[in-house]
């Protein structure tokens, strides 16, 4: 009797449950990180400052590090500290996993005040009204040296919330809210 391929079984198992996982958003996304170490490299591009963090240890959200993130991305008009949307931390890196790029990321805005987001509203057209900004529950970003479509690209995949594309001012937006698209 022939002995079994287990390598061949293996791959084909590991096709099945990849093309599986990729009908069901919430599984495909919750599967890129189960139980990995989770790290960023970020870099405020109003303030100058940057961060290195692994700030997901594999089992727990590393408090410090969640800290540092916090005050990277606080309303820098204001100096204003709101804690944000651990998720958005997790979209970033599926994002940078999905793309096959450590590089660093760009943060354009993470958390805004009130007061910023009705200023910032009087000056642009594309401010909503009530952004997700505001909640720490949206970021908008591009990642060092990658074309801005496959960040988008990468960013709509995970279906994990709203992603907005804005080529002509060179960022990419996501949130944690219900998922939805636009330009």
């Amino acid at each position: 009797m022939p002995k079994p391929d287990l390598n061949r079984r293996k791959a084909i198992l590991t096709g099945i449950v990849t093309l599986g996982a990729t009908c069901i958003p919430s599984v495909s996304f919750a599967s890129i990180f189960k139980d990995l170490p989770r790290k960023l490299h970020l870099n405020n591009l109003h303030t100058g400052e940057e961060l290195q963090t692994c700030y997901f240890d594999g089992k727990h959200y590393q408090r410090g590090e969640m800290k540092k993130i916090n005050h990277l991305c606080r309303d820098f008009r204001r100096n204003e500290i709101k804690d944000m949307d651990k998720r958005l931390f997790d979209q970033l890196a599926a994002i940078q996993k999905i793309i096959g790029s450590n590089k660093q990321i760009h943060i354009i805005s993470g958390y805004r005040s009130p007061e910023t987001n009705k200023m910032l509203r009087a000056k642009s057209t594309g401010v909503a009204k009530k952004s997700m900004h505001m909640l720490g529950q949206a970021i908008d970003f591009r990642v060092e040296g990658v074309p801005l479509s496959e960040v988008r690209k990468a960013a709509l995949s995970l279906k994990a919330g709203g992603v907005g594309y804005y080529p002509k001012s060179n960022f990419v937006h996501i949130d944690t809210g219900r998922v939805r698209s636009w330009s």
